[in-house]
């Protein structure tokens, strides 16, 4: 999924000088923007006072939204690099097309693994016809030094995994949870797991201390650590845990997004993980000029034109906003 922000504030990310090496909770409230013609989504990373949880850079929440009368998801094609975006689905259908040749409806709880490598571009659309709801999460994950120019390439899993309590349901979308492990391709230790809960389960489930954690709610009334925590919104839960405790007050669903803290310093901005401005600022001519991107074939549109640079010189410096960064 593309940020289609025409004014991308660049975040600067990663390092371990802002990692929380003890458990907290941390809520974080999304900022809302406007993803083409009738999709509405909730930014939850990058955010105000916290930019990366493991390698997890970037997410959006979206829906539910009835898209009955709408065109639904509407992304034209746009260029990708330096990282993994995540395609997942609680409802409704998203049809992948990218300049590698691949074309894939994604449904839900199927994961749609996407590697730009050193460069990609891509689209997603609501099918034609569509499912009457569209709800869901995109999330970016930045890809270390050793692999950010790796080949581009499309993953499509339809059999994932499952970790099950009393009253849990956990589908591991990627890395490893509780033993089972997730079928798509990762380059650092990291873990995205889907939870659905049923009303009045009561569970702790087991976490890496090394890693550090958060939680989107999807859906449902959820009690993370005692935090309620409501659909839209994330709860930042920092390192150091065994074990998290889950409370459902309802049927709900919960994303868990965790990882080993990012450790190198980088630059994102509009769809690029960067390490210097000069990668931003040739990764934007060449998007401009039609090299390096490949082409999208069979999206009915044209593709999507880069924002403007920032006028300020963009330097990597770490994992949270400093003064002045705030978007």
């Amino acid at each position: 999924m593309s940020n289609l922000d025409r004014a991308p504030v660049p975040s600067v990310c990663g390092g371990r000088g802002f990692v929380v090496a003890e458990p907290v909770r941390e809520l974080l409230s999304p900022r809302r923007v406007q993803l083409g013609e009738s999709t509405e989504v909730r930014r939850l990373l990058p955010n105000l006072g916290r930019r990366m949880i493991g390698a997890w850079a970037f997410v959006d929440h979206y829906g539910p939204d009835d898209i009955a009368d709408e065109p639904g998801m509407q992304v034209p094609p746009h260029p990708h690099m330096g990282l993994q975006t995540v395609s997942w689905l609680h409802k409704g259908e998203v049809l992948h097309r990218d300049s590698t040749g691949s074309l894939q409806t994604i449904r839900p709880r199927e994961l749609g693994l996407m590697t730009s490598g050193r460069a990609i571009s891509h689209s997603e659309e609501s099918p034609r016809p569509h499912a009457r709801f569209l709800h869901g999460a995109q999330l970016w994950v930045a890809l270390p030094d050793a692999h950010r120019h790796t080949d581009p390439r499309f993953e499509h899993h339809a059999d994932l995994p499952t970790v099950t309590a009393p009253g849990l349901t956990a589908t591991v979308m990627l890395g490893d949870l509780d033993g089972s492990a997730s079928p798509g391709t990762t380059y650092t230790p990291l873990v995205g797991a889907d939870l659905a809960l049923t009303a009045g389960a009561d569970v702790r489930l087991p976490l890496e201390r090394d890693f550090e954690y958060g939680v989107l709610a999807m859906s449902g009334e959820v009690h993370v650590d005692g935090v309620p925590v409501l659909p839209g919104s994330m709860l930042y839960l920092g390192c150091g845990r065994s074990e998290l405790p889950l409370r459902a007050a309802s049927d709900a669903g919960i994303m868990l997004l965790g990882g080993e803290p990012f450790d190198e310093e980088l630059i994102m901005w509009w769809n690029f993980v960067a390490r210097s401005q000069d990668e931003i600022t040739q990764a934007r001519e060449e998007w401009m000029t039609g090299a390096r991107f490949g082409e999208v074939k069979g999206y009915d549109g044209g593709p999507l034109p880069a924002p403007e640079l920032p006028t300020v010189p963009l330097k990597p410096r770490g994992r949270s906003f400093t003064v002045g960064d705030a978007r």
